[in-house]
């Protein structure tokens, strides 16, 4: 039998799986509701079309029951125990039951904090009756099946009339910490069955797509996780309601996961990410393109994807047990567990690389500690940042980037630290100590500069300027390097601030260099940064 379907259940003499009345009756559930069951006796857990549904809330509605069912398949027919906190789901194959019951093994269901229980029927097939509770049930079955074709929800004024769409459009501000699809399912889980999530990049933004089963589900995540900080001052969600009404996924991997479809394939051929948290989504007609592809890199356990799709690896710390916060506006998620944080450079141009250039460049991703150029081997440095995200964001946005007529060729080095040379032996300044620097950009908490993390471009973003300096001045600091000046624009509202634009990439790079920290007069020093604007 179901667990514990005994209970809900009338049978004849014998409440055995060899002779079982043909009539289930639950008239303490549901008055005289009564459903038929045809076909032969099964013995418990083989696969049936019939699922059953067990410790649902008690103010379970049926829409919310068939849309367990519905990412699978269609479902042809319900049977509503509402007095016992159970349901019977009838799929229109087995095929379909089946991967929904191996799915929700995996994944355990939730409606409004309720875990849900899902289990093979022991019986082929439901017949329903007209009383009252039943067809109710019925019109809930026609209302929801009318906007699905084949178990996935389709535009039109059907859906509209359904509600708010199942696909939730997710856009993380203040990027600063990895944000990976894992990441993403754990915390919406919170909300109901995530099935499907693709990660990717847009307008230098990481962003994904998540379908649940229902709109409601995707409204309660909506209305509770909008404006969340996932981690303490950084990587704000900013929460909408797609246009789509369903995704469709051709690869489970670090950036794309249909956890209805564990045997997609990952898609190995698919070019390689060096980042999860900068992880585009390459899957094909989405993007063809992106500043973060290039080789990929070994990381440390801490960025490693399970690519099987199913089960979720754990999350550390408070991540793993979720607990929303009233007024904090955060999430609270716990730090990183410190990582690698020393970077090797290789393909530097000896006769032009300094520490300072390095410190200047590496700076804008995370607060250099220290920066050794080798001694017998100038074409090499390490770099040792603040800590192992700091080093995988500017290896991820830096990796391929060309300095000095060279692109660099950056990996995570074998050592934790970059050694000071020892007293008395000089090393002609190729190590410089930056710990106690005044110019790093990310000491404080919170600091709206971890809003301003973008990948080189070739418009630059320039703030703190004095009131007596004028467009041509700054034109004309930023041609005397010999670099091509192609537009310039001061903020509308605020002129401490502009717009410049090189010649390419590679001269904002060097003109970002050159001019950070330029002394303007009036005790102001000029910041530069990369922009994700153009002019």
């Amino acid at each position: 039998m179901d667990g514990s379907v005994h209970q809900d259940i009338t049978v004849g003499t014998k409440r055995g799986s060899d002779e079982l009345f043909p009539y289930i009756m639950s008239t303490a559930a549901n008055g005289n509701d009564s459903k038929k069951f045809k076909g032969d006796i099964r013995s418990p857990g083989l696969p049936s079309r019939v699922i059953h549904v067990r410790k649902l809330p008690s103010d379970i509605t049926e829409a919310e029951v068939i849309s367990l069912g519905l990412p699978f398949g269609t479902v042809t027919n319900l049977l509503m125990l509402k007095a016992k906190n159970q349901a019977f789901i009838e799929m229109n194959t087995e095929e379909a039951a089946q991967t929904m019951v191996s799915y929700y093994s995996s994944v355990t269901p939730v409606i409004r904090n309720h875990p849900i229980f899902v289990q093979f029927s022991n019986h082929k097939e439901l017949k329903t009756d007209n009383s009252p509770n039943q067809v109710r049930a019925q019109a809930a079955l026609q209302a929801v099946n009318a906007s699905h074709t084949g178990g996935l929800p389709m535009g039109g004024p059907e859906a509209a009339m359904m509600g708010p769409s199942p696909v939730l459009r997710v856009v993380v501000d203040n990027l600063f910490y990895p944000v990976t699809l894992d990441v993403l399912h754990q915390i919406f889980s919170k909300f109901g069955t995530v099935l499907r999530i693709i990660t990717f990049t847009k307008n230098n933004q990481f962003q994904a797509l998540l379908q649940y089963p229902d709109g409601l589900s995707a409204q309660n995540a909506k209305l509770t996780l909008d404006g969340q900080n996932i981690y303490n001052g950084c990587c704000t969600l900013r929460i909408s309601f797609s246009k789509l009404t369903s995704l469709n996924i051709k690869y489970n991997n670090d950036k794309s996961r249909d956890y209805t479809r564990p045997d997609l394939p990952t898609g190995d051929s698919q070019p390689a990410i060096e980042h999860p948290a900068m992880a585009a989504a390459f899957t094909p007609g989405l993007i063809s393109a992106s500043p973060y592809a290039g080789a990929a890199h070994a990381f440390p356990p801490t960025f490693t994807i399970q690519q099987a799709g199913l089960p979720v690896p754990a999350l550390p710390g408070a991540l793993a047990s979720l607990s929303l916060p009233g007024a904090a506006g955060r999430l609270g998620f716990p730090p990183l567990p410190p990582g690698n944080c020393v970077l090797l450079i290789s393909n530097l141009n000896p006769e032009r690389v300094t520490p300072h250039c390095l410190f200047i460049l590496f700076g804008v991703y995370g607060d250099v500690m220290r920066v050794k150029i080798l001694f017998n081997k100038k074409e090499n440095a390490l770099i040792q940042m603040s800590d192992s995200t700091q080093a995988q964001l500017a290896m991820s946005h830096l990796n391929g980037q060309r300095l000095h007529a060279r692109p660099l060729r950056i990996t995570l080095s074998k050592h934790t630290s970059v050694q000071l040379p020892r007293e008395g032996h000089e090393d002609q300044g190729l190590t410089k100590d930056y710990s106690n620097s005044p110019l790093h950009r990310f000491k404080k908490p919170g600091s709206k500069n971890y809003s301003n993390i973008f990948p080189p471009s070739s418009t630059l973003h320039l703030s703190n300027i004095p009131p007596s300096v004028v467009e041509d001045d700054l034109k004309l600091l930023f041609a005397s390097s010999g670099a091509k000046v192609k537009a310039f624009k001061f903020f509308q509202k605020d002129h401490k601030m502009a717009l410049i634009q090189m010649g390419s990439v590679e001269e904002a790079i060097e003109s970002l260099i050159e001019f950070h920290n330029h002394d303007l007069g009036e005790n102001h020093h000029l910041r530069v940064s990369f922009s994700k604007s153009s002019i």
